[in-house]
């Protein structure tokens, strides 16, 4: 066998790194998650150092989300039983990405939310005075929205599956709302998390894909956004 040159190992590296993208849902979560903070730190012009200390969260995530995959990998090339050493192997892993999630969401909170804090009373002295029917007018015109998509893709139920996912997208309209009247960055983002745990329910019970889940966020977002902006405009 011919020895393998430093091109190969750079091919099998990215091999490694397609795959987990391909077979691992988690894997594309954290690549879209580091888009959108790479893309927020641009926009909030953080220092040298919170920049590094992201990047480091950030790959720290990515690599031991790679370690779990791997082993996972090799415990099913071993055995195809349920042992419980293979089940230790499996959950230690998961564990370990595990932490290294909520760790990254920590530091993303230390740095980014004081960002956000110095930009949010400006966002509240305009929507000070903003009607409260407002929240129910978005979700009207959410609701609206999604039945409409229902009907014209003729997938799912108007409360059940479908093309796009109305829970998701009622639950980033009560978010975006709430963004949009609280006085606290940390009450939106819990706000926030809670439409991404409707969203993840949605898609492991099998109702709704990534897609549809996707959609059906936006479409709450942009709704709520608008309707807002309309008001205030």
């Amino acid at each position: 066998m011919r020895a393998r040159t430093l091109i190969d190992s750079f091919n099998y590296a990215f091999d490694g790194i397609v795959y987990a993208l391909k077979t691992q849902r988690n894997m594309r979560l954290h690549f879209i998650t580091t888009v959108v903070v790479l893309t927020l730190s641009l926009y909030l012009k953080l220092t040298k150092t919170e920049i590094i200390f992201l990047l480091v969260t950030i790959a720290f995530v990515i690599v031991t989300e790679m370690i779990n995959t791997s082993i996972e990998a090799v415990v099913d090339l071993v055995t195809q039983e349920i042992h419980p050493m293979a089940a230790v192997a499996k959950n230690v892993a998961a564990g370990a990405v595990l932490v290294s999630s909520v760790l990254s969401l920590i530091v993303g909170y230390l740095i980014l939310f004081p960002k956000f804090d110095s930009l949010l009373p400006l966002v509240i002295e305009r929507l000070g005075k903003t009607p409260a029917y407002l929240t129910l007018v978005a979700f009207l015109f959410t609701i609206v929205t999604v039945i409409a998509g229902k009907a014209i893709t003729k997938r799912g139920k108007p409360i059940h599956g479908g093309m796009p996912s109305g829970h998701t997208a009622l639950a980033a309209a009560a978010a975006t709302a709430i963004l949009f009247t609280a006085h606290n960055s940390l009450i939106a983002a819990l706000a926030f998390f809670l439409v991404f745990m409707v969203a993840e329910s949605r898609i492991e019970t099998k109702i709704h894909s990534l897609y549809e889940v996707l959609t059906g966020g936006l479409i709450g977002f942009l709704l709520t956004l608008l309707i807002f902006q309309l008001r205030i405009g």
